[in-house]
């Protein structure tokens, strides 16, 4: 089965900003699509904009059969960009690992509604955690 022909990338952003807070439309471009949690505060007592987070991103993209995905932990710094880092502790690797569980779940009904598959991505080396389609 190939992409649906009547969707555009502008309907795939608008169904998949329908999900919450995770899109980052200015990062996806067509057949592409970044997503992202910043899930634990690291200093929440410094300004907002200099704020550091825990959390995850995603990259999501568009095959013959659906889209494939993969994603990393880390740390989204005052800068504005995410670095790939060990977590700090078990609470916040939990934190983080349950955030990801439950957008992945949104995601995967998401495309199952347009009858498109999700799979991991062939270029991922390692599955932190193993999320089913």
């Amino acid at each position: 089965m190939a992409l649906p022909t009547d969707y555009s990338n502008g309907k795939y952003l608008k169904k998949f900003a329908a999900m919450g807070p995770y899109l980052r439309e200015k990062q996806s471009l067509n057949g592409c699509y970044f997503f992202d949690s910043l899930v634990v505060c690291v200093n929440a007592n410094i300004a907002p904009e200099k704020r550091e987070f825990w959390g995850w991103w995603l990259k999501l993209v568009a095959t013959s059969e659906g889209f494939e995905f993969s994603y990393q932990f880390g740390l989204y710094n005052s800068h504005g960009s995410w670095q790939v880092k060990a977590l700090k502790d078990a609470a916040t690797q939990e934190a983080i690992e349950k955030n990801l569980i439950s957008f992945h779940q949104k995601l995967s009904r998401q495309l199952s509604e347009l009858e498109l598959t999700l799979l991991p991505s062939p270029l991922m080396t390692e599955l932190k955690l193993e999320l089913s389609a």
